[in-house]
């Protein structure tokens, strides 16, 4: 562990090991999705960037990853002057565009806000046990927070209606097979692996995985054409980068896959 000592905003506490913040999630009991928890998040988040930190790692200290939504913000969005959709969703897209790679490890149930939350990270790791799905039609709703259209973007129209309109929770081994989810693990292996893939990326090209992120997301947003023509001006950082110069004098001199980054 590094020497930098842990710091607790409230419902989520910030440690680091290595280049790796984690932000682990302490809202009881269920780690419901509210104003207290986003706004933790977002302290999480910023400590990791003032830390020097090159990756982030989102996580559960308690039994569930998250259970969804508080019901706060369900009364919050009735009514003409509705929350929700303006607040709750600023925040994922807040959480997605962060310029670091993000990894969930996902235990427990994460269904609701919880599964929009964890899709809005880069990397999605569960555990073996968990349970995941989009339950909102069991209100009477639909997902507030952007899941059906990632869901589609993920798996298709066909699973993305599935999901959200029979609201029921899935295998975790069923969402890696739809690519909602990136891999699946034994329970008691989720810490290790959900970690050993955060520092790999911690370990990498910063501002390579920045680009890479920015132009993902927008070929998923606005599809190929729009991020060819945004690839080269995105890309303009890492020319100029010491990773990059790291990366090719390490190939010249040592073969591929063995330069060590300082992600700058």
């Amino acid at each position: 562990m590094s020497s930098i000592p842990k710091s607790d905003f409230s419902c989520v506490k910030v440690s680091y090991e290595g280049p790796v913040a984690i932000l682990s999630m302490e809202y009881a009991p269920h780690n419901l999705i509210g104003f207290d928890l986003m706004g933790g998040i977002r302290a999480g988040l910023a400590a990791a960037r003032e830390a020097g930190s090159r990756a982030v790692l989102l996580r559960s200290g308690l039994r569930h990853f998250s259970a969804g939504a508080d019901t706060s913000l369900f009364q919050q969005s009735q009514g003409p002057e509705g929350r929700v959709g303006a607040s709750s969703l600023a925040f994922l897209r807040e959480l997605e565009n962060f310029p670091l790679p993000t990894v969930a490890a996902v235990q427990g149930v994460c269904v609701g806000g919880g599964l929009e939350m964890a899709l809005a990270c880069d990397f999605i790791i569960a555990a073996r046990s968990a349970k995941i799905g989009s339950v909102e039609a069991t209100l009477g709703l639909n997902p507030l927070m952007g899941a059906v259209q990632r869901q589609v973007q993920r798996a298709g129209i066909v699973r993305a209606k599935e999901m959200s309109m029979l609201g029921r929770r899935y295998d975790a081994e069923k969402m890696e097979k739809w690519n909602i989810i990136n891999l699946v693990v034994d329970d008691e292996k989720l810490s290790e692996a959900a970690m050993v893939i955060a520092l790999e990326l911690a370990n990498g090209p910063t501002l390579a995985h920045t680009s890479t992120k920015q132009i993902a997301n927008l070929a998923a947003a606005k599809g190929v054409e729009a991020a060819d023509e945004a690839m080269g001006e995105l890309q303009r950082p890492l020319w100029a980068s010491e990773d990059l110069n790291t990366g090719l004098e390490s190939l010249m001199k040592q073969g591929p896959g063995l330069a060590i980054f300082k992600g700058r």
